[in-house]
């Protein structure tokens, strides 16, 4: 009885309940009978697996290496040439493409084919390129940048922190001083410990940097090279030469 009277006051829940257990098995019938006939709805710009569509506007285009903001989570590789000017004419240009991505690296994307918008609306192509190796670029992957070394008592008056020590990094800001680059380095209070004088600059380091120009304080992947002597050292505070590798934010 407590049970029938229960049901009796609350016959509508009941009713909600069925109708939608009975919509969800519908719906859940549906979804099955799709899936087993190869009929899959579009959730994003995948093409198939490991192949993208991707489609917005150039900010940043050096070397190899180009940016568009619309293509997230991914460094875009043009490996050849583009036509009509190079990849650097396509900077601030609405364009369409296609890339590929090697499983080991699936942040980098190949592209395989390039289209511009031209003055009329319509696009036309410009590029066409194959899938080349990530081995061949100087973006580091994660695993690379762990074989980086950041010493925790580096200061200019501490040669033996970095003597020795081939792959380095340091975080800091970037200064140009005339013909002379300079990497300011800062402890975790963000006070200035010393001072990297830098040789060259890879693309990817300058890629990097015109990627991330909203930010002002950087990670820097570094070739050491030759310390600077004591009498120039304790003067300017630079404490070594060294190669810019990489540019992150970590």
């Amino acid at each position: 009885m407590a049970i029938t009277k229960t049901l009796g006051n609350n016959w509508y829940h009941v009713l909600g309940v069925a109708f939608l257990i009975c919509t969800l098995t519908l719906v859940g019938g549906v979804s099955c009978q799709q899936a087993e006939e190869g009929i899959v709805e579009e959730v994003g710009p995948t093409l198939e697996e490991g192949k993208i569509a991707f489609e917005g506007t150039v900010k940043v285009a050096l070397g190899k290496y180009m940016f568009v903001p619309e293509a997230q989570g991914f460094d875009i590789v043009v490996d050849g040439t583009v036509d009509g000017g190079g990849l650097t004419s396509l900077i601030g240009k609405e364009i369409k493409g296609e890339g590929e991505f090697p499983p080991e690296t699936p942040w980098i994307l190949f592209a395989t084919k390039l289209e511009v918008k031209d003055d009329s609306g319509s696009f036309r192509n410009v590029f066409t390129g194959t899938v080349g190796s990530a081995q061949g670029l100087d973006l580091l992957t994660l695993q690379a940048r762990d074989e980086y070394v950041m010493p925790e008592e580096l200061a200019y008056n501490k040669n033996d922190v970095w003597e020795g020590i081939e792959k380095l990094k340091v975080k800091g800001t970037l200064q140009q001083e005339g013909e002379t680059t300079r990497i300011l380095v800062l402890d975790d209070e963000g006070n200035q410990i010393g001072r990297v004088v830098v040789d060259s600059i890879s693309d990817a380091a300058q890629y990097y940097l015109q990627k991330l120009r909203l930010f002002e304080e950087f990670g820097f992947y570094l070739s050491v090279k030759e310390t600077i002597p004591w009498n120039v050292r304790r003067r300017t505070r630079d404490m070594f030469h060294a190669d810019l590798i990489f540019v992150g934010l970590y």
